[in-house]
């Protein structure tokens, strides 16, 4: 009869311990009977063994290795009730048995790769019809490799009489054909490879309790999938798929466009996002010193921490992030910086040889940012490197309503916000504007609301009810718009409308022609699939008011991104301040869907002289170029050129750029004269008349401007004098003969 209490003791042999099994002595147990036993320390502790017998144990001695002392809470020399215990073939066999590894010895581990495939078949051979319970831990021998310490995490058995139905168990038996998985335990360096793996062998790289919603991201929906798709698809996958297909991880996002965008709210939402270590965030001057070495040392320790895991960990290694901000400033195309005396040519071979250089890491991602694509060295852009390039343009009316969705939730849900304030309308007024403007717009509504609820007297004074009575209107938005947020790539409404401060008189059908032809090409421009740039150019006299022409066209098109560039603004710029001016404004236009440009007094912007002649070579190749360069696609360009020197461009074959030549006259009849003075109310209609038929027979010859500048003369003079000196001056000018 076997004996009901037995004292704890340590395994006889260190060949013992690793069977993983209680050792009794074969004089009070029969194994080949009774193959495992029910050890009870106290109420609901109860642990099931399998037996093995040794001639070196005491009668009612009972031995444990380590592991399963520390498991059962076992002290040496403790007495304990046993019992023995039998399984149900129908129901304890376990199917399939999911471990959690990790090395017994933390001060002696090895990068060398554990195939679990292996491992599951040298569990099976080890522990056969062995008794497991969730939560046991044990020690595992495999290929003379260092020794594992496992623990059993969760269990499945198969249920004979149901069918042969899974469910989970807490307890049960070993079968040759059990299904063992492996899972890497927390902070272990084991390097586990093979197909006989856990759930949680390796951590998802997307953070389980990510939400798009809530990321507060709006209208680069389209951008963050294509990221995704790019950088992260790969990582989804167990990296033993990865490994066995060759491929190498995504190790570089570059995101570049205008300021405002979200760019760095979109780095650091991936951040987020991502299952990995928390990213570093790096300014890009933060990385130059004035010291030699300083500042390739500081990219090296940007990478150290990732470089030491994967060494330590191989595929296994967890993600590292590295999000720089304007990136440009330290990643500026080599040799192009004078006087550095070579600091940003070394800072950019460090970052590439740490990228993609002969030691590559695997578990980094680089994400950089800038304004400035165009100034990145061209080696940190190729596949391997800074290889996803995606650009953070201006939202569309979507993602506009998007991002006012975004910055007026809590107004919403506070009851803030007025009924009447349509957030649609506000999407398809706002064009061009970027994420931040978006925001600085709800801002700046919702300061005007709160004003509007101050008394300012000698003290400033707020309502009592304020809280109450605080409700955002649309009166608020159209005041924020109207006064306050204007879109760095929108209209220059107050710059064009000083050469239109006159208004646009429609003295005749030169004027009409103009007009029409000018709305005919900004509907080409605004409809046609097949026309991304169209150049026009008005040629005519000085003062025919060809500027205020070609900003009327511009203005009444209704296109989202509007600027002028004129000489006046260039006053004072060398050669190449004037290029870099003039392609910026182009480059601006290329990043709105519809855009028009006004270069106003070409020749003027050329510098051009008469007495050489001489002109700025440099500026006449960058205009060649930039009036016939394709803007990118999906985006419209209309340019509408002025100048008085049609046989200048001839003479520098630049007139063949232009697809448009519109002509604009002077005022060259009787009828254009009267007209225009009629819409001006200078002259009654008698005196209308008197100069109708003054000039009638004569031949007129006059630019607008010059007529509006003698008519403002004329409204100084008496009454009765009018006329005589209004006919005087156009004959003296040469703009009346006979």
């Amino acid at each position: 009869m076997p004996p009901n209490r037995l004292k704890a003791a340590k395994c006889p042999t260190d060949e013992l311990s690793l069977t993983n099994c209680a050792v009794v002595s074969d004089k009070d147990f029969d194994v080949t009977k009774i193959r495992h036993l029910e050890v009870i320390t106290g109420p609901n502790h109860h642990y099931v063994f399998t037996l093995k017998s040794h001639p070196s144990v005491s009668p009612e001695t009972i031995g444990f290795s380590a592991p399963q002392r520390k498991w059962a809470v076992l002290s040496l020399g403790q007495i304990v009730d046993v019992r023995p215990y039998f399984f149900d073939p129908n129901k304890d066999f376990i199917s399939s048995m999911v471990l959690e590894v990790d090395f017994i010895a933390k001060k002696n581990t090895t990068t060398e790769p554990y195939d679990t495939d292996k491992m599951a078949a040298e569990f099976v051979m080890q522990f056969p019809q062995q008794a497991f319970t969730v939560g046991q831990e044990l020690v595992f021998s495999f290929m003379d490799k260092k020794l594992l310490i496992a623990r059993v995490k969760e269990m499945e058995a198969l249920d004979v009489r149901s069918g042969g139905k899974t469910s989970k168990v807490r307890i049960g038996v070993t079968m040759p054909n059990t299904i063992l998985c492996f899972d890497k335990a927390d902070n272990s360096p084991v390097n586990l490879i093979g197909k006989c793996k856990g759930k949680q062998t390796y951590q998802s790289i997307i953070s389980p309790d990510w939400n798009f919603d809530k990321m507060g991201i709006g209208g680069l929906d389209k951008e963050f999938s294509t990221i995704f798709r790019r950088a992260f698809a790969s990582r989804v996958f167990p990296p033993e798929v990865i490994e066995q297909i060759g491929l190498k991880h995504c190790r570089g996002v570059l995101l570049h466009g205008p300021p405002g965008t979200g760019k760095t709210l979109m780095a650091r939402q991936i951040g987020k996002m991502l299952n990995a270590r928390e990213p570093k965030i790096i300014n890009g001057p933060q990385i130059l010193d004035k010291y030699v070495g300083e500042s390739e040392a500081n990219i090296r320790k940007l990478f150290a921490e990732a470089e030491e895991e994967e060494k330590r960990m191989g595929i296994n290694s967890g993600l590292h992030i590295i999000i720089f901000d304007e990136i440009d400033a330290i990643c500026k195309a080599r040799g192009s910086v004078a006087g550095s005396t070579a600091v940003h040519d070394t800072v950019v071979n460090q970052l590439l040889s740490k990228i993609d250089g002969v030691d590559q890491l695997n578990n980094i991602l680089v994400i950089g940012m800038t304004n400035r694509k165009d100034m990145i060295d061209d080696a940190l852009l190729r596949p391997g490197r800074l290889e996803v390039q995606m650009e953070i343009g201006l939202p569309d009316e979507n993602g506009r309503l998007q991002i006012l969705n975004i910055h007026t939730k809590k107004l919403k849900d506070n009851n803030k916000l007025s009924a009447d304030v349509s957030l649609q309308e506000l999407a398809s007024v706002t064009k061009n504007f970027s994420g931040a403007e978006l925001e600085g717009l709800v801002r700046a509504a919702t300061s005007t609301a709160m004003n509007g609820l101050i008394k300012v007297t000698s003290d400033v004074e707020i309502d009592p009810e304020a809280t109450d009575k605080l409700k955002i209107t649309m009166a608020d938005f159209r005041n924020a718009l109207a006064n306050d947020i204007k879109p760095a790539f929108g209209v220059s409404e107050d710059e064009i409308g000083t050469y239109m401060n006159r208004g646009i008189i429609n003295w005749g059908d030169p004027v009409n022609r103009v007009l029409q032809d000018g709305d005919l090409l900004v509907n080409q421009v605004r409809t046609s699939e097949l026309t991304q740039i169209l150049t026009v150019l008005l040629e005519g006299p000085p003062g025919c008011g060809k500027t205020a022409l070609a900003a009327q066209i511009a203005l009444k098109s209704d296109f989202p991104f509007l600027k002028i560039i004129s000489p006046e603004n260039m006053i004072g710029h060398l050669e190449s301040a004037r290029v870099q001016a003039i392609k910026k404004v182009f480059d601006d236009a290329y990043k709105s869907p519809l855009s028009c440009i006004i270069l106003d007094d070409i020749e003027g912007l050329l510098d051009y002289v008469a007495i050489g002649p001489r002109f700025s070579n440099l500026v006449f190749q960058a205009l060649r170029v930039l009036l016939r360069k394709l803007p990118p696609p999906g985006r419209r360009l209309l340019v509408i050129c002025t100048t008085g020197c049609k046989d200048l461009l001839q003479e520098m074959q630049l007139l063949s750029v232009f697809r448009k030549v519109l002509h604009v006259s002077n005022l060259s009849t009787s009828n254009h004269l009267v007209t225009c003075l009629e819409e001006l109310n200078l002259f009654t209609a008698k005196e209308l008349d008197v100069i109708s038929r003054m000039t009638d027979s004569k031949k007129v010859w006059i630019g607008i401007k010059t007529l509006l500048d003698f008519a403002e003369m004329i409204r100084k003079v008496e009454d009765e004098y009018r006329i005589t000196k209004f006919i005087s001056i156009l004959e003296d000018e040469g703009s009346l003969q006979m």
